[in-house]
């Protein structure tokens, strides 16, 4: 028989017994959609991340301050500080920085008249905090050097702040509280989506300094910088340039570790991918025992289906049927039946990602990746063959004379 008709026939055999064949790839289906499940998550989270970092290219920078510095032993704890007057300090020294914006964040509530409500983000930034992370204004404009310089109360909007406060279609020129500070919206940013731990679109920008006023003058000590270098063959000399102007602003000697952390963007996307590639690793791993259980629970129901099928052998070995054709049919329903388990495992899967992805909060879509799906099939694929060769070998050794007379 050739592979098409060993297939349908195994398809025939299995819808005549449907309830015991959807017992048998129980663990298959629980298994491949466990493994689909995870997948979808985390590769959703993977995909936006590294979609917002490859957006702001490959010449963006993070620097931040390192509070594992004074965690060493024997080491005397000093506060660890990075502020915006080192940032200023680096835009003066070190040559090849193209923009340059402090970040300060945290959460405020907001109020407009009678309705309020708590973005998930309030930002201090700079007036080249849109080139930098590459988050536009949609309505109105930004802050601008003279709001950051004057400390001007003025702000910029998510849309999420503009539907929950209901500031209508013109929200330019209206006026907010942020905590107890009234500050002019003078913005709306485009609409980007949720981020890890966040929506991007429920969120308030003010300039820096304002921030401060908001969060205190200790939120100023413990800034983060972003920013971008002239172009991507500069991004080595600017970290370096970077690390030296901390080191001398910080006083620290000779064999000190830093007190700061720089971070490039391919370093943050390879720290992403590792972390997320890890997680799924091992929960896959863990998950991998489902698929082995569904394994044997397919090898158990061939070789009862060998025992039920014994004069169906014979009668197909007295009329010419060799020891191969034998193998190939049994293998080939092990495999088959394997295989629907496993893409009823990924609907599944599919089904539950996109699920969990939407009740947790801010989480971003699932996305099921085609190697993950190519994978779980795959993989379902050797366990047909891996949990059904002794079984078919079975079937092929019988002895035409002896199926034939067993009852």
């Amino acid at each position: 028989m050739i592979v098409g008709e060993n297939v349908l026939a195994a398809i025939d055999a299995l819808r005549a017994n449907k309830l015991r064949a959807v017992l048998t790839t129980l663990g298959i289906i629980i298994g491949t959609a466990a493994v689909i499940a995870v997948v979808s998550i985390v590769q959703g989270l993977q995909f936006m991340i590294t979609n917002q970092l490859e957006g702001v290219g490959s010449t963006y920078m993070q620097v931040f301050p390192d509070v594992g510095f004074n965690q060493g032993p024997g080491m005397v704890a000093r506060p660890v500080e990075l502020t915006w007057n080192d940032g200023l300090a680096l835009r003066q020294q070190v040559p090849g920085i193209r923009l340059i914006t402090p970040i300060i964040a945290g959460s405020k509530p907001t109020r407009f008249r009678d309705r309020r409500h708590t973005p998930d983000f309030v930002f201090g930034v700079s007036e080249d905090y849109p080139d930098v992370m590459n988050h536009t204004v949609d309505q109105g404009r930004f802050l601008s050097r003279i709001d950051v310089e004057r400390r001007r109360k003025v702000a910029v909007v998510g849309s999420e702040v503009v539907e929950k406060l209901r500031l209508g279609q013109q929200p330019i020129g209206g006026e907010i509280y942020v905590g107890s500070l009234p500050v002019t919206v003078v913005g709306v940013m485009e609409e980007q989506g949720t981020t890890f731990g966040g929506n991007l679109d429920d969120l308030v920008i003010v300039p820096f300094d304002t921030a401060l006023l908001l969060f205190g003058r200790d939120a100023g000590d413990q800034v983060q910088l972003r920013l971008h270098a002239a172009n991507a063959d500069a991004v080595p000399q600017v970290r370096d340039g970077i690390e030296r102007v901390l080191r001398n602003r910080h006083g620290l000697e000779d064999g000190e570790p830093n007190d700061f952390t720089i971070l490039l963007q391919d370093e943050i996307l390879k720290s992403v991918g590792a972390i997320l590639g890890g997680v799924t690793a091992t929960v896959a791993a863990i998950v991998g025992i489902a698929l082995l259980v569904g394994g044997i629970g397919i090898m158990n129901i061939m070789l009862v289906s060998v025992t039920e099928r014994t004069r169906e052998i014979g009668l197909r070995k007295s009329v010419g049927a060799r020891r191969r054709d034998i193998l190939a049919q049994f293998l080939v329903e092990a495999i088959t039946l394997s295989l629907i388990g496993g893409a009823m495992g990924v609907a599944a899967g599919y089904g539950v990602g996109q699920l969990v992805a939407a009740v947790i909060p801010n989480w971003p879509q699932a996305h099921v990746p085609l190697w993950a799906v190519a994978l779980a099939f795959g993989f379902c694929t050797l366990v047909g063959v891996g949990f059904g060769i002794y079984p078919a070998s079975k079937a092929a050794r019988l002895d035409p004379i002896e199926a034939l007379r067993f009852e």
